[in-house]
């Protein structure tokens, strides 16, 4: 550290950048952002001008920002493609990384950024906050307790109806590696691996779709999406077997004819209790012979005063944790190692999707 505050560093200035990395880390007073990159200048300068510290400096070549000795840390927000070699590069740079999920476009970038920070000693974490969020945090917490027992089988859900995101690079497989599995499965498939604390999987079957994306007349959330351009599946879906046995369906897709659309949860099946996230947080099981379901009220939180600036914001929470990792030496929430299984898994399913075989860890 190069003095009380932590200056970061921010590559790629789009709208993950905008609309959670920056704004939270607003929030913490000993946070300068002091520096923006953006192949685009523009989005840079912008950033620059609404959340940069006094002086902060802009770039549109990233490789400039990391010769900057002042920073601490970065935060890499580009397209997936582009995940593995800035970070290896930041890292060797002698900057702690915060990278957006999902970790990299396959396994074998994802083990660079790992050998990386293995190799440099510099904190490396994956930007999946929905760890952070309260119904999230209280069911770890029943994890943790021993409530489920041993969890056998889980589903890890992400069907939207219709909202396939139709701007930036989204709908280009080249850039992102995939659609909605590893967009928004890639969020539920690490709250289910982080509920189970498993993450050791043996072998996995998929398949992936091209249903919907040829329709002209969507009904989609963001307007109608370009046939042409829909490049990536609609959606996907996976058979996980772990090393233990334990089983896990994987469920994601941007357009489905489903109308009981959820995103980022999960579902535990245990040998003592069951926990949902499906209709708020419950917990299912037999007390006295007798089937019962409990739904705590997650509703009232905390206290202001206490929970500091930012409350409920599991973006904040987020950013607060991986801050106080680099300041205090305290654990990352989401350790590298996690987010590369996290990583393994999606690649095996795209991978039998393709193959119409099994996919072997």
């Amino acid at each position: 550290m190069t003095n009380e505050k932590v200056r970061v560093g921010i590559i790629g200035c789009g709208g993950i950048a905008n609309g959670k990395h920056m704004p939270a880390l607003k929030k913490i007073a000993n946070v300068e952002m002091a520096a923006f990159c953006d192949i685009i200048i523009e989005k840079a300068e912008k950033a620059s001008a609404e959340f940069g510290a006094p002086g902060a400096k802009v770039y549109s070549d990233y490789k400039k920002l990391l010769e900057d000795d002042s920073i601490d840390a970065v935060h890499v927000c580009t397209p997936n493609r582009s995940h593995s070699f800035i970070s290896v590069d930041a890292l060797e740079a002698g900057k702690h990384v915060m990278c957006e999920k999902p970790m990299a476009i396959n396994s074998v970038e994802a083990k660079k950024m790992l050998d990386a920070a293995e190799r440099t000693g510099k904190i490396l974490t994956i930007g999946y906050q929905n760890r952070q969020r309260t119904d999230a945090q209280f069911l770890k917490g029943e994890s943790l307790a021993g409530t489920f027992g041993d969890i056998y089988y889980a589903k890890a859900i992400a069907l939207r109806r219709r909202a396939v995101p139709t701007w930036g690079v989204f709908l280009n497989e080249y850039e992102q590696g995939g659609g909605p599995l590893i967009d928004i499965g890639t969020h539920s498939l690490d709250l289910t691996l982080w509920m189970m604390n498993n993450y050791k999987p043996k072998y996995c079957i998929g398949t992936a779709y091209h249903k919907l994306n040829n329709q002209t007349e969507t009904g989609n959330a963001w307007g109608d999406w370009d046939p042409e351009k829909f490049t990536v599946e609609d959606s996907a879906f996976g058979f996980v077997v772990m090393e233990n046995g334990a089983t896990i369906s994987v469920e994601s897709s941007w357009a489905l004819n489903y109308a009981y659309p959820n995103e980022a949860t999960t579902v535990l099946c245990g040998t003592k209790a069951g926990g949902d996230m499906l209709n708020g947080v419950s917990i299912n099981g037999i007390r006295q012979g007798r089937q019962f379901e409990l739904k705590p009220d997650l509703s009232c939180g905390g206290v202001a005063f206490y929970d500091g600036n930012g409350g409920d914001d599991p973006s904040y929470r987020e950013a607060l944790q991986w801050i106080q990792a680099i300041t205090d030496g305290t654990p990352v929430c989401v350790q590298p190692e996690q987010a590369f299984c996290v990583t393994r898994i999606l690649e095996g399913i795209y991978e039998s999707a393709k193959t119409g075989a099994i996919y072997n860890f």
